[in-house]
């Protein structure tokens, strides 16, 4: 049975998304938490083993968050793997824009996490991987092909994201529509 988390501990996650946004992992603090959230300084303790566990149960909320989006688009079959593919990135974009508060932890160089803050940071981008590999395979591509087109949707995705949240690009179905074709057009290409 999956364990329900209290509400303290998720004001308390919430609190920390906000505190990594403001001040970065490097300089992340429980103390300041605490006072955020008007608990003593040992309350996040109770919920969190040490500073890197709270850390990856951030991480941890996160990827349950998209993972819900994810398993939404999931369980509704595409018309293809390469559909679901571009649903699946689409996705993604609108997630970072509607949760730019998560987007702070999600760009955070890994030298700033753990091995299992890396894991779990990293499992966030695992789906569409899979895809592009199931699709690579599916189409006898080769290991290059595959690095290239992982490359391209990647970079469509993050670049997209930020250039939404600098302004450079609006963010409308217009916009979506050029990104999904140039999603659809890295996979038209051999």
């Amino acid at each position: 049975m999956k364990r329900i988390p209290s509400k303290t501990r998720v004001e308390l996650i919430l609190a920390g998304i906000r505190e990594i946004r403001v001040h970065g992992i490097q300089n992340f603090s429980v103390r300041r938490i605490a006072a955020d959230c008007g608990v003593s300084c040992s309350a996040p303790y109770k919920h969190f083993k040490n500073k890197n566990d709270y850390i990856l149960a951030i991480l941890h909320y996160i990827n349950e968050q998209w993972h819900q989006v994810e398993r939404q688009i999931l369980a509704d079959p595409p018309d293809s793997l390469r559909e679901q593919l571009v649903r699946i990135s689409i996705a993604y974009i609108r997630f970072l824009q509607e949760n730019p508060h998560y987007r702070a932890i999600i760009m955070q160089r890994d030298e700033n996490l753990n091995l299992a803050q890396i894991r779990e940071k990293s499992s966030l981008s695992a789906c569409a991987h899979r895809l592009v590999l199931r699709y690579c395979r599916s189409m006898e591509m080769s290991e290059r092909d595959r690095q290239r087109k992982t490359f391209v949707v990647r970079s469509a995705i993050y670049g997209a994201a930020l250039m939404m949240d600098n302004g450079e690009l609006d963010c409308t179905e217009e916009t979506y529509d050029m990104i999904r074709g140039v999603i659809e057009r890295e996979f038209d290409l051999p």
